[in-house]
């Protein structure tokens, strides 16, 4: 999905830049994407949410129960690579948004 999404954005960049005529088919495909990549960015902030929940409920066991540790660290990995393609997710929707506004005026 990170590929698609930045191989979009180029497309669209690159379509923008040289000034070409945008019709309103582009710009009604470029709104039906926005949304694909609006439930996208949804879904992951969903199991982010998930993943950091199961991480403090892990952590709170292995205080009682060290044993557990393990499991906080694999978890707070995870955690942190959602992290991050969650804000790539939803950084690069925002510059849908700004594609599409700069789209209605060409």
């Amino acid at each position: 999905m990170k590929q698609y999404l930045k191989s979009y954005v180029e497309e669209i960049d690159q379509l923008l830049e040289k000034k070409e005529k945008i019709d309103k088919k582009m710009i009604e495909e470029h709104l039906i994407k926005i949304g694909f990549f609006q439930h996208e960015r949804l879904i992951h902030l969903i199991v982010t949410c998930f993943y950091a929940v199961f991480t403090l409920f892990f952590l709170a066991v292995s205080i009682i129960t060290p044993i557990f540790f393990p499991v906080v660290l694999i978890l707070l990995i995870f955690l942190a690579f959602y992290v991050v393609h969650y804000f790539f997710l939803e950084n690069s929707v925002q510059y849908l948004y700004k594609q599409y506004d700069k789209m209605k005026e060409v």
